[in-house]
């Protein structure tokens, strides 16, 4: 990598993996003669996001994308791996809070806007805590005038400060949540299904109000989101999550034209026609298996119409197929058919 390429990236991940242990208490598993379970939430990533664009996370839901997130603003601590935030490693720490210079520079916005604003406080002190906590409060005024004017950047007015969250609408709510997200001026953000929790004529205007904040401010986003129609507006690069793992990751552009994983295409199938051709939707086929039991080889070659021996007993590894990352034995074996073929044999 080029010292050029260095410093345009912002957020790395290299090897991210969390577990959890879903066993039965200790008796339980004794009596019964059971194992410990593991969850494997997420096996393996690495992706890097670069200053000013926005890298989104797609998949079904339980892929590991929540998982991801929350793992790199410091909500979980990673089972190995690491995360390196403007080049400092973040992973093996236990306690984000040595390192306040950096762990200020991101912030999250959740999924549920009604979930995750203090419905006892006015919205002027949801605002406000960013601030304090930085030990930026100066003078009542000062701060005052501070949160009204991230306000108005989102779209509200100054006067909305002395409301209750429960006095506003859902896309509001969220208009709140990124005001209380840039407070603590922000350069990276975690946007965890910011739109999923609202209605369709919603979502546009806040996916708007989000790529204008981020020309305004320079503002680097991880986006989570389980619908393709959303990220292709948003998104410079997307990376595809099947049970813990990236199968795929490209520029937007190119792995919405030249898809190359088989369950990039059944996911690309599956919602509207972006192009108009009228071309019909195909619902994505089988079940996710559980990430307590994976499958063996490639996770996805249960429901791959392209699977052969060796998909069920060898993990494919990645490989640089033109400006695409693909983690696919048919691709790396040339056994791929053309989309247009793909597409005439479903």
């Amino acid at each position: 990598m080029s010292d050029n390429r260095h410093r345009q990236t912002l957020v790395k991940v290299s090897g991210l993996a969390r577990y959890f242990d879903v066993s039965p208490p200790f008796l339980n598993r004794l009596f019964e003669g059971k194992a410990r379970q593991v969850l494997k939430a997420v096996d393996g990533v690495d992706f890097a996001v670069n200053r000013g664009e926005t890298f989104s996370l797609v998949g079904e839901s339980g892929c590991g994308k929540s998982t991801v997130a929350r793992l790199i603003v410091g909500l979980y601590q990673p089972t190995r791996g690491n995360i390196f935030f403007d080049g400092v490693a973040l992973g093996g720490l236990a306690d984000r809070r040595t390192v306040p210079h950096i762990q200020a520079r991101m912030q999250m916005i959740f999924q549920d806007p009604y979930a995750s604003l203090n419905p006892r406080w006015r919205v002027s002190d949801i605002i406000a805590e960013p601030v304090l906590a930085r030990g930026n409060s100066g003078a009542r005024e000062a701060l005052r005038q501070r949160v009204g004017g991230l306000l108005e950047q989102v779209g509200l007015s100054a006067a909305d400060g002395e409301k209750f969250p429960h006095e506003f609408s859902g896309g509001q709510r969220q208009r709140i949540s990124i005001a209380r997200a840039l407070a603590g001026e922000p350069e990276f953000l975690v946007c965890d299904e910011p739109t999923s929790a609202l209605d369709v004529s919603v979502q546009a205007q806040i996916l708007n109000l989000m790529k204008a904040l981020q020309s305004e401010l320079n503002l680097t986003y991880l986006f989570i989101s389980h619908d393709l129609a959303v990220v292709y507006h948003v998104s410079t690069n997307v990376g595809v999550m099947y049970l813990g793992r990236l199968v795929e990751w490209a520029p937007t552009q190119l792995l919405f034209n030249e898809p190359l994983h088989p369950y990039t295409r059944m996911l690309l199938d599956a919602i509207p026609d972006l192009a108009i051709t009228g071309r019909a939707r195909i619902p994505v086929s089988g079940e996710v298996p559980s990430p307590i039991n994976p499958p063996s080889g490639c996770p996805f070659h249960p429901r791959c119409p392209l699977a052969n021996g060796r998909c069920g007993q060898e993990m494919p590894a990645p490989m640089a197929v033109g400006g695409t990352h693909v983690a696919c034995h048919a691709v790396a074996e040339g056994r791929l058919p053309s989309l247009e073929a793909y597409r005439a044999a479903r």
